[in-house]
């Protein structure tokens, strides 16, 4: 399981070099074989393939005119590429995903349990200053035990 976060760099090339924290998980957990995708085109999600996968099944269980799943695959297909992590522990980001998630020089790596996002730093930062954590949030979690 990832956990933590890094900040990291992505190069003039679109490779992304996985933190090396993070990388010695995902190669003792998973090994090199990635998908890195987005649903939304904010951020990237950095899945082990064998992650992706067992999502994968999950979807392919629900009839294939389900709205939701059809959205789903829509997209995370189009931002969505299969890799593999190089020697050097980088990973080439496809293009259209760099530019919808402005994913260029400084970035901001987040551990998802078993996945990362990869956040333009920027609007990462924003973000937690647009939705600070609340009281409320404090109460719905210990509603849940946490």
């Amino acid at each position: 399981m990832f956990r933590g976060s890094s900040t990291a760099k992505i190069d003039a090339k679109g490779r992304f070099k996985v933190p090396t924290d993070f990388r010695r998980v995902l190669e003792q957990e998973w090994g090199t074989r990635v998908f890195v995708t987005s649903v939304v085109g904010d951020a990237a999600l950095f899945y082990p393939l064998a992650v992706w996968q067992g999502i994968e099944q999950r979807l392919m269980q629900l009839p294939s005119n389900d709205r939701a799943r059809q959205k789903f695959l829509r997209r995370v297909m189009y931002y969505g590429q299969e890799g593999e992590i190089d020697g050097q522990g980088r990973v080439v980001l496809q293009p259209i995903l760099r530019e919808a998630a402005s994913l260029d020089g400084d970035v901001v790596v987040c551990a998802a349990g078993d996945h990362l996002q990869i956040w333009n730093r920027e609007r990462f930062e924003e973000g937690l200053s647009d939705e600070p954590f609340t009281d409320a949030d404090f109460e719905a979690l210990a509603e849940r035990g946490i």
